[in-house]
């Protein structure tokens, strides 16, 4: 977000927010008390709105004024300013918002109270950061590491809090009084303090929309786990987007156990053993690789017309073109330049036998020069990598020219 400018740090009464006295707000009435722009769009504070800006890691909301979408809402010092797609006649306006979205809002931003306090409560991690994503939330909890049974127990436990539907109270505390409210992480505002308490749970200074009671959640589940800043940051999802990634994740596991035709708790086993045959199947694949380019090797000396092998090899993978440039090279003095087409890009192979002296490193700008090239090697064998696969045979031509003449003119050593 962009820092407000000079017209939007006038001094203008603090906007009134519904959303903290009722986050089930989803409709009402303003009056236009400032007109303004953000960033080239127009935008306007109101005496009152439900809208939530953004802050404390949950996005604002979505939704319109007047009719007109409202593309960003801001928190400047109290003053809440609505940035629109277009611009609103003065006078009174009515705002409605996107339901949907802000019960979203409501459920991540809850299970996210009663997930940390999990955390706190079973393996005293403390909270450090909180995102609510567009479609992950993430968690930074001051752990290093934790294991499937301990995250199985957090998880249980906050859950357990869910479905116990305990009631989710807000209000109001002065600075001065806060120490007697139990807060599972000391306050970052000061004056008077919004408390979000999970009933004999959680105790939160915080600004955002939650939902009446932990019920509404409706579950809370943790995807996954990475290492960041010394400490673990879990993706997890609540309520409806728990639904939806379990609903995903059950028709791809029933749809696989069809492919083995068993039951939809054995697939693990069964991807297991299928994974352990690939591996299998893929080494004895390119064993018999190795041994089809050594006679391959030795068909295409028998035809070579000189120490310099060249050509685009539109049948085979990168790795088979480099096995037969390593067979050629080894059965006698030769060069070899080839170039293979892998599924995503171009692959150029450079070999010599060691008794030529040629520096194949000095291909790398000649052939750079014509298409754009990663990779690398040393004196007697370079790879490289290109985007543009259909200038393998101009590169290939190139490579073997500067072979042919001046100083890549191949030498026995």
């Amino acid at each position: 977000m962009s820092e407000p400018g000079p017209d939007e740090t006038k001094r203008t009464a603090v906007t009134r927010r519904l959303d903290f006295e009722d986050a089930y707000v989803r409709e009402f009435e303003a009056e236009i008390l400032e007109k303004r722009s953000h960033e080239g769009f127009p935008a306007v504070v109101l005496d009152r709105t439900c809208f939530y800006p953004e802050s404390g890691g949950q996005p604002w909301d979505k939704g319109r004024l007047g009719g007109i979408e409202v593309l960003k809402v801001i928190d400047l010092d109290g003053v809440i300013l609505h940035v629109l797609k277009e611009d609103v006649p003065a006078g009174t306006v009515r705002g409605l918002i996107d339901w949907p979205t802000r019960f979203d809002h409501m459920q991540q931003h809850t299970g996210q109270h009663i997930l940390s306090q999990a955390f706190f409560e079973v393996l005293k991690g403390e909270t450090r950061s909180f995102h609510l994503g567009a479609d992950v939330s993430t968690l930074e909890i001051g752990l290093r590491t934790i294991s499937d049974e301990a995250l199985d127990k957090v998880e249980d436990r906050a859950n357990a809090v869910v479905w116990e539907d305990r009631e989710v109270k807000t209000y109001f505390v002065p600075e001065d009084r806060i120490d007697a409210v139990p807060l599972r992480r000391p306050p970052k505002k000061r004056g008077l303090l919004r408390v979000v308490e999970v009933a004999g749970y959680d105790y939160s200074a915080c600004g955002g929309t939650h939902c009446r009671r932990s019920g509404e959640v409706g579950l809370i589940k943790v995807l996954g786990t990475e290492k960041i800043r010394g400490n673990l940051r879990f993706d997890f999802l609540c309520g409806g987007r728990a639904l939806a990634d379990y609903r995903v994740k059950d028709r791809n596991v029933r749809k696989i156990a069809g492919f083995f035709s068993s039951l939809p708790g054995d697939t693990g086993g069964q991807v297991e053993k299928l994974a352990a045959d690939f591996k299998a199947i893929k080494k004895r694949g390119r064993r018999l690789e190795e041994r089809l380019a050594f006679f391959d090797a030795r068909e295409i000396i028998r035809g070579a017309s000189g120490r310099i092998i060249s050509g685009v090899l539109e049948d085979r993978s990168p790795e088979e073109a480099r096995f037969l440039a390593l067979n050629i090279i080894r059965s006698g003095e030769f060069a070899v330049v080839y170039g293979a087409a892998g599924e995503s890009q171009g692959h150029l192979i450079f070999a010599r036998s060691d008794s030529l002296a040629t520096d194949l490193r000095g291909l790398i700008p000649v052939v750079g020069a014509l298409v754009p090239v990663k990779g690398g090697g040393g004196p007697s064998l370079v790879e490289l990598v290109t985007p543009e696969k259909d200038k393998l045979g101009l590169a290939v031509e190139a490579a073997r020219a500067w072979l042919e003449a001046g100083e890549g003119k191949l030498r026995t050593t």
